[in-house]
């Protein structure tokens, strides 16, 4: 007798357990410039020749090393930013700050493919260029 109501507890557990634990769905984050913000920087140190700006400020990347390969970097808003990067120009070190969301493209490919786990496409909002010489603008 008390074996049968022990089973019967026990499959009520069973049954119950998966209900009770299951904490909902976990929001997706959202792709693109001024969607869910990944992280954001402050003052990251980068060479000034590592920013590669299209023709008349239309675009502009960078990349960072990972450890494995290099993630990439899109400018949100690359004309903004585009005459603080010429007047910064002559500089070999810049000071950079932003807030990163993932770029759609890769979030869309990245599934699909084994080699994009080798690196990351970020897309950035920058806030802030400026030289990293102390006194400096």
């Amino acid at each position: 007798m008390k074996s049968r109501l022990i089973r019967k507890i026990f499959i009520a557990l069973i049954i119950l357990l998966p209900a009770i634990s299951f904490n909902g769905c976990k929001k997706q984050v959202k792709c693109g410039c001024g969607k869910d913000v990944l992280f954001s920087i402050t003052d990251e140190i980068m060479d000034y020749s590592s920013i590669s700006y299209g023709s008349n400020g239309g675009n502009a990347t960078f990349s960072i090393y990972n450890g494995i390969s290099y993630d990439y970097y899109h400018f949100c808003n690359p004309n903004e930013m585009y005459d603080r990067y010429l007047d910064l120009k002559g500089q070999s070190q810049i000071k950079i700050s932003g807030d990163i969301f993932w770029d759609c493209t890769y979030m869309m490919n990245s599934s699909n493919s084994y080699y994009y786990s080798y690196y990351k496409i970020y897309n950035i909002q920058v806030t802030d260029l400026k030289s990293s010489l102390y006194g400096k603008k």
